[in-house]
């Protein structure tokens, strides 16, 4: 579609079984401090998801049009909810290799789309 943007990013967790469950736990159905979800959807988030595999975490994430990252990232830093969350996650998350520093969610590349094929 035309009016949202499909985005998949990837982050770590810490190699801990222990955190691991804290994590996904905290993102159970019906876990996630309401003052959270109002702040993504607010930003324009119209669908996300977060899949693990093993210590890999790939979040597929549907946006509306007009979806800032960097506007969400200001609202984010100035919410002491958001903050608070933010420092919950940290405690058990570790960046992939290959992020860049001071990167926590590292966008991936879509190298394939079968709409693009015969």
């Amino acid at each position: 579609m035309a009016d949202r943007q499909r985005h998949v990013l990837l982050l770590d967790l810490i190699d801990d079984a222990d955190a691991i469950a804290r994590y996904e736990a905290w993102h159970a159905d019906g876990a996630l401090p309401p003052a959270i979800g109002r702040s993504i959807r607010t930003a324009g988030v119209t669908a996300m998801d977060i899949y693990r595999a093993g210590t890999r975490l790939v979040m597929v994430m549907d946006t509306a049009e007009g979806f800032d990252p960097a506007a969400k990232a200001a609202a984010d830093a100035a919410d002491p909810d958001v903050q608070a969350w933010e420092t919950l996650m940290a405690s058990v998350q570790r960046p992939i290799p290959t992020a860049a520093p001071g990167e926590k969610w590292v966008e991936a590349a879509r190298i394939f789309t079968l709409a693009g094929q015969p």
